[in-house]
């Protein structure tokens, strides 16, 4: 059975740093893309970062490049999310996934497991 279980996530201030893991079990995911995503209350899922199955190509959503950094260990088939600079519209449901495919993807129909979510919470 698949399992993707995220961590890191918590209350900081406006301008602090969190960073997320996501460590998947079950199969090994070397060969697959890997995101992030977020859903704050009342709000779609969006799309925050991937990194292709090497590491060597991500992709950001817009507002947080230069603030995240996506990045991941296929030999300890975990995927990371560095986030500095955090302000308070990052406040959300932090969700990992693996893609059924290598490549970069940011379209959620692309994403065949998920994580179960971690909070994180931004104050002003």
């Amino acid at each position: 059975q698949v399992q993707l279980v995220c961590s890191g996530g918590g209350l900081v201030q406006a301008g602090g740093s969190l960073r997320l893991s996501c460590v998947v079990s079950g199969r090994a995911f070397s060969n697959n893309g890997m995101g992030w995503f977020r859903q704050a209350p009342g709000k779609e899922r969006e799309f925050v970062a991937a990194i292709s199955w090497s590491g060597s190509i991500t992709h950001y959503l817009d507002s947080v490049k230069g603030r995240f950094t996506i990045s991941r260990d296929n030999a300890k088939n975990t995927v990371y999310l560095q986030m500095n600079s955090l302000k308070p519209e990052d406040t959300a449901v932090y969700y990992c996934a693996a893609a059924s495919r290598g490549w970069v993807t940011a379209a959620r129909d692309d994403y065949n497991y998920w994580g179960q979510g971690t909070q994180v919470t931004v104050s002003p």
